[in-house]
């Protein structure tokens, strides 16, 4: 079966990633063979649909279960009209957390886990002159 996880490298041993659509990279296992692709998430710096485009390339390159830390409402109905199975609350690397799936210790969610918009927060430049407003002039 050919699974994809979420990665923050592009190697087995990457940790879990735990956003969907703004993930560096998708890591496809066989879980057979345990032979992998390290795709990158070309998604990634959308300005909005990042998870909508991620689920899609998810779904073309045939993946029949998504290992993740949390996705969100438009990906999982994406993920979920594809056929995808997801799991969510995934940690450790992606050689881990594909060995648990098969033993049967991770188990697929049902709804989102989180809002709209989730992996856009101040890391992707938006909202840091709220937090951080300029100096005062001198």
């Amino acid at each position: 079966m050919r699974i994809c996880v979420t990665a923050a490298g592009n190697s087995l041993d990457a940790p879990v990633e735990p956003r969907f659509g703004r993930c560096p990279y998708f890591i496809f296992v066989d879980s057979e063979t345990m032979a992998f692709e390290a795709v990158p998430n070309m998604a990634m710096g959308a300005r909005g649909g990042a998870g909508i485009q991620a689920a899609q390339l998810i779904a073309s390159r045939g993946a029949r279960v998504l290992i993740t830390g949390n996705v969100g409402p438009n990906a999982f109905q994406a993920l979920a009209a594809a056929g995808v199975r997801i799991v969510v609350g995934a940690y450790g690397t992606v050689r881990e957390v594909v060995e648990r799936y098969k033993r049967g210790e991770l188990r697929e969610t049902g709804a989102p886990t989180v809002g709209g918009h989730y992996g856009m927060g101040a890391g992707m430049g938006r909202g840091w002159r709220r937090r951080y407003p300029p100096p005062p002039p001198y």
